[in-house]
């Protein structure tokens, strides 16, 4: 079963980064129904980036706004902006369109629009303000925090693959597979682990486990909109998820 599921890691790290990692036996996507299982130790992998961005800006005397802008730019380069360029999608598609198929079209055309811009906007005032409150109470705190996020996050935004059907007949969210349910017992049990790393330096568990709580309910209401505004899943609706599961988490560990 270890190799099995190095592959699926491989694959996870390929699809939601841009970090030079093989193609695991010559595939290019994953297979959503099993590659689920390790995504959270992917997302723990992303989120290295930031927390080493951070901790470095900080050794170097940095103060926590500009630690916590790096950290966030660390993470937007290793992910290449994938849910970030989701939630923007989605914001301009439900602002823009008056009926479901004039969202959808929207949602497909690449240029920015003023709602994609605002809600990209909020989403780094936010994380960075969020950062930023918990790099003032330590910078190691704001690593772990930044690492739990990171595979917290990437695992409550499968929400939306869980309760809604593709809202196309093609693209991201008609080709992701609903996961399987031991898969996704896994990526819940592997999420729930990595909470161990904030808890090991000073934060409460009952602030990990609200933060994981409000990841999943924000990502499940942004599921439950795409439900209303277009009928269904795209993987700009799990681009938005993610990034909504993962401001959740970051404000609960900001207002500790």
């Amino acid at each position: 079963m270890f190799r099995p599921f190095v592959d699926d890691l491989l694959a996870c790290l390929r699809f939601y980064s841009r970090l030079p990692v093989p193609a695991p036996r010559g595939h290019e996507m994953p297979d959503f129904r099993t590659a689920v299982r390790a995504l959270p130790v992917a997302g723990a992998l992303i989120g290295l980036a930031p927390a080493w961005a951070l901790l470095s800006a900080r050794a170097f005397g940095l103060p926590p706004f500009l630690a916590a802008t790096l950290a966030l730019a660390a993470l937007v380069a290793v992910t290449g902006a994938l849910h970030e360029d989701g939630l923007a999608d989605l914001a301009d598609g439900f602002g823009g369109g008056a009926t479901r198929e004039e969202k959808l079209e929207i949602m497909r055309d690449s240029r920015l629009g003023s709602y994609g811009a605002l809600a990209l906007t909020l989403s780094l005032a936010l994380r960075i303000g969020a950062v930023m409150a918990i790099t003032q109470r330590g910078g190691f705190e704001a690593a772990a925090v930044l690492i739990f996020a990171a595979a917290l996050s990437r695992t409550a935004g499968l929400a939306p693959i869980m309760i809604l059907a593709p809202a196309r007949a093609d693209g991201a969210g008609h080709a992701a597979m609903r996961p399987f349910k031991e898969a996704l017992q896994t990526a819940a049990l592997l999420a729930s682990a990595f909470s161990i790393l904030p808890i090991a330096v000073g934060v409460s568990p009952i602030t990990a486990l609200v933060a994981g709580a409000l990841a999943v309910g924000a990502a499940y209401a942004t599921a439950k909109l795409a439900e209303r505004q277009i009928g269904g899943l795209t993987g700009d609706v799990l681009g938005g998820a993610q990034q909504a599961a993962e401001i959740a988490a970051l404000l609960v560990f900001a207002a500790q």
